[in-house]
């Protein structure tokens, strides 16, 4: 059975870090393109990065660019979420989600859903 578990998050202050993990059971995230989204309270499911599976190759949202870093740990079947100088408006509930195709530029859904990390900025 294929599953997803977040964990990491937690209350941080602005210009703070933390460091989110998507732990992968029943399949090898390495062979894997993976997504994290994010989610504000009374606001839409929002993109925020994405990891190849062949090449690892990267993608970030433009408002996270430069202060987000996705990478894989693979001895620990883990991609992380290293949140740097974060804000406010980070705030949400963090998803990772594994993609049905191995690289992040194509448009196709996923086929499993991590739980959620809540992710507080605030002083």
């Amino acid at each position: 059975q294929v599953q997803l578990v977040e964990s990491g998050g937690g209350l941080v202050q602005p210009g703070g870090s933390l460091r989110l993990s998507c732990a992968a059971s029943g399949f090898t995230l390495e062979d894997s393109a993976i997504d994290w989204f994010r989610q504000a309270a009374g606001k839409e499911r929002e993109w925020v990065s994405c990891i190849n599976s062949r090449d690892d190759k990267t993608y970030y949202a433009g408002s996270v660019k430069g202060r987000f870093t996705i990478s894989r740990d693979n001895a620990k079947n883990t991609v992380v979420l290293q949140m740097d100088s974060q804000k406010p408006g980070d705030t949400a509930v963090y998803y990772c989600a594994h993609r049905l195709d191995s690289d992040c530029a194509g448009k196709v859904g996923h086929d499993s859903w991590g739980q959620g990390t809540q992710v507080t900025v605030s002083s």
